[in-house]
């Protein structure tokens, strides 16, 4: 692997002329990187098109940067703030909380709670060893004493687990019990399974504490001599409500607890009451001490909140019915939200920025392969100046954000109909933790991965990026084809971004004549939404460029619109399922999943919905008999013949990857004008999961007349009007033999309609069989 890597990224993913951008760079190999800003025009180097094309901008930091190699603080845990070190406990102690595991047999121990030091071997902890035993341990920096239980945990079922220490008579005890119930764990009660186990052993010692060693739920503290204090033997799992008492709990008062009751006031340190602090829109990462200290724990790399408890009964499938039941706080030793690096520069762009696609481009070494990055941000204007804004699905970025598919998904090479092509951007992706996971992968202990954040490195958020299990430019790559044609066509366009529009709502786009989407519009929140279709309802212009968009339910809080949840359910074309019970948003208290499953499918909004992907091959469209209406025949000036996207960058044709179709039984207008259907497509594109009932045979592409991408067209209230492609390979088809094709010449129609003052063409004409205006 190459010895010089460089790598960044940028607090804010959208930005005005004349703001300043924080920018967090980490370099193996140097000490040195060459800055130069750039904006992206181009990235797909497919020989059929224009190939990469970037200009270079004058920027106050252009020029050398100092760079150094950066940490990441990998692994999800809860840190409590105890400035007065009340917790850094010498005399009798008690620990106890439910707990689910999820990865016992992990190969290195796990802390659940206590206030250990691991380099220095000093404090007290409750933990799972290596081999997945419960087990307690204290030191005093020159040895360790533990015990630990006889029989092991077993992984995804809810145990009450406790620990004991009498320094007066040395004892030491751990306790572990089974709190299964018919719904909560992965095993039933038939299943002849020996869980209980209590232990004692006579300890030689009291804890010492260092006096900045912090009391972690889910992780110890522990030292490296390049990166300074972190936290390490994260855990993975669920823990539940738990606590701390400074004298020695009895059996009866463990029944108690073990029963569903409140633990004892009588010398109580702390108690974390997980199920404390929940509203109907959500619940934050702090979780709440009940005692007498007020001791609450912040979390780090987002805990998974919302997650049922040791208590739940399966009757109340979410978290506001019955906050009692959602005690479940879920960890895990992969995850990764924000890098935290260390500040490399702040720069502040130029006031004459035209809006568009940046980058800062890092050159170090040789400046070739991991020597080169370009660190990507959109620039909106000050001032709306365009007519055209060109919405990029930065949303969806984040879902697909360094994804695993072709080194973890089993199912790729069969859905893709391809073996992967690996580069070595996606090998350096795949086994460097520290850029964390995609929506689209697990984390080590097979849950779905449910958040994702752009601070930290994106891979394949680049401009010349090939999503390795398909071959072809995927996302941001294949939305810069859009943006190509608009420059090379000359449009006055602005660029916005999801967050945009998310966080302004309507306002974000309501002064544009015409707003165009990105290729994959997957990942939409009911902000965006809600704004998309006010926005056409109330006379805008839109222009869906996609495919299998307007599909995931997805939320932003509004303190930190960088990092996003997603739940997937048990429908819908998703590469995990969540568990029951956890179905809900813990960052709004919504139900995730598919709008179409909320009321909302994206036929109501743009005339089309996702039916089918498929990974090999792409296919012209064939002209309709509504293309030749008075109405919309317009947009065919300057074509001959009735096929259309013969060519194109995804596949060799402008229908392919994943494709919508016209629906009226969700909702697409009665009035709307399918213009072009494709057909003819391989096996294997097959029917999208969410549209049978039963699987039969005679589900794919030459079989199944539903698999089409359907090109569709209708006007809206007060003038406005919605053309959809149908197709993500729609927009990569605009570049190929230099712009100069028949789907270049009909969108160039549409946008030259759409942006022109007054009614549509063809708008009266309306005296028809659908008499709609």
């Amino acid at each position: 692997m190459a010895e010089v890597k460089i790598f960044g990224y940028t607090d804010k993913i959208s930005v005005k002329p004349g703001q300043s951008i924080d920018v967090f760079v980490s370099a193996d190999g140097v000490s040195e990187a060459e800055a130069k800003l750039v904006r992206l025009i181009h990235g797909d180097e497919h020989p059929d098109g224009p190939g990469f094309l970037e200009e270079e901008v004058a920027c106050e930091a252009d020029g050398p940067w100092p760079v150094r190699k950066q940490y990441t603080q990998v692994g999800s845990f809860l840190e409590v703030a105890d400035p007065e070190a009340v917790l850094a406990l010498e005399g009798p102690l008690t620990l106890h909380a439910f707990i689910y595991p999820g990865l016992p047999e992990a190969g290195q121990r796990q802390g659940l709670l206590g206030r250990w030091d691991n380099d220095r071997n000093m404090g007290y902890a409750l933990g799972i060893n290596r081999k997945g035993h419960l087990e307690f341990w204290v030191g005093r920096g020159d040895e360790v004493d533990y015990v630990e239980a006889e029989v092991p945990l077993i992984a995804k079922t809810w145990y009450f687990v406790a620990a004991t220490f009498d320094p007066a008579s040395g004892r030491a005890t751990v306790h572990q019990e089974s709190v299964a119930n018919r719904y909560n764990g992965l095993l039933g009660r038939v299943a002849p399974i020996d869980f209980r186990s209590h232990v004692a052993e006579t300890f030689r010692f009291r804890p010492k504490h260092l006096p900045d060693t912090p009391f972690l739920i889910a992780g110890t503290r522990d030292f490296h001599e390049a990166r300074g204090h972190f936290v390490s033997q994260t855990y993975c799992g669920k823990i539940d409500r738990p606590g701390v008492h400074g004298r020695v709990l009895g059996e009866a008062e463990f029944d108690a607890i073990k029963g569903g009751a409140l633990p004892p006031p009588d010398g109580m340190v702390a108690y974390w009451d997980t199920t404390a602090g929940y509203t109907d829109r959500g619940i934050g990462d702090v979780v709440i001490d009940a005692g007498p200290h007020k001791l609450d724990a912040r979390g780090y790399n987002r805990p998974v909140r919302a997650q049922t408890g040791w208590n739940w009964n399966g009757r109340n499938d979410c978290f506001r019915l019955a906050p009692e039941e959602y005690g479940g706080v879920e960890f895990h030793y992969d995850a990764m939200i924000d890098c935290n690096w260390a500040l490399t520069r702040t720069v502040r762009l130029p006031e004459t920025l035209k809006s568009g696609v940046y980058a800062f481009r890092l050159r170090a070494g040789d400046g070739v392969g991991l020597g080169e990055e370009r660190v990507v941000f959109f620039v909106r204007p000050t001032i709306p100046a365009g007519k055209v804004a060109l919405l990029f699905p930065t949303a969806s970025y984040l879902a697909y954000a360094n994804e695993h598919l072709s080194f973890d998904a089993q199912i790729i090479q069969p859905m893709t109909g391809q073996p992967p092509i690996v580069s070595e951007v996606d090998i350096e992706m795949y086994k460097n933790w520290e850029f964390g996971l995609s929506t689209y992968d697990a984390w080590a202990d097979g849950n779905g991965v449910c958040y994702s954040s752009y601070r930290r490195p994106i891979l394949n958020m680049r401009p010349k990026y090939r999503i390795s299990s398909m071959g072809v430019t995927w996302g941001f790559a294949a939305d810069l084809s859009i943006l190509a044609w608009l420059e090379h066509k000359g449009y006055a366009y602005d660029v916005l971004t999801d967050e945009d529009l998310h966080v302004e709502g309507l306002d974000a786009i309501a002064s544009y004549a015409c707003v165009l989407s990105g290729t994959h519009p997957e990942y939409y929140s009911e902000r965006m939404l809600d704004a998309t279709e006010d926005y056409i309802a109330g006379g805008g212009r839109y222009i869906y460029m996609g495919g299998n968009g307007y599909y995931w339910n997805v939320a932003f809080r509004d303190d930190e619109p960088w990092i996003m949840e997603v739940r997937k359910l048990d429908s819908g074309m998703r590469a995990w399922a969540a568990r029951p019970g956890e179905h809900y948003l813990a960052t709004t208290g919504q139900k995730s999943g598919l709008w179409k499953n909320l009321g909302r499918p994206p036929q109501k909004l743009v005339g089309v919905g996702f039916i089918a992907e498929g990974f090999e091959t792409s296919r012209p469209y064939r002209r309709m008999p509504d293309s030749y209406h008075r109405t919309v025949s317009w947009m065919m000036k300057g074509i001959e013949g009735e096929m259309l996207g013969e060519t194109g960058l995804a596949y060799g044709g402008a229908a392919g990857l994943e494709l919508d179709r016209y629906d009226l039984n969700y909702g697409t207008p009665p009035h709307a004008r399918i213009v072009a259907s494709s057909g003819g497509h391989s096996d294997n594109y097959m029917l999208s999961i969410e549209e049978i009932l039963y699987p039969y045979p005679g589900l794919a592409g030459s079989q199944d007349y539903r698999i089409r991408s359907d090109m569709v067209y209708f006007t809206a209230p007060n003038d406005g009007a919605v053309f959809s492609t149908g197709s993500i390979a729609f927009g990569q088809a605009l570049p190929a033999n230099g712009f100069a094709n028949n789907i270049s010449t009909l969108l160039g129609n549409l946008v030259d309609a759409f942006i022109a003052p007054g009614r549509l063409p063809g708008a009266l004409w309306v005296n028809d069989e659908k008499q709609w205006k």
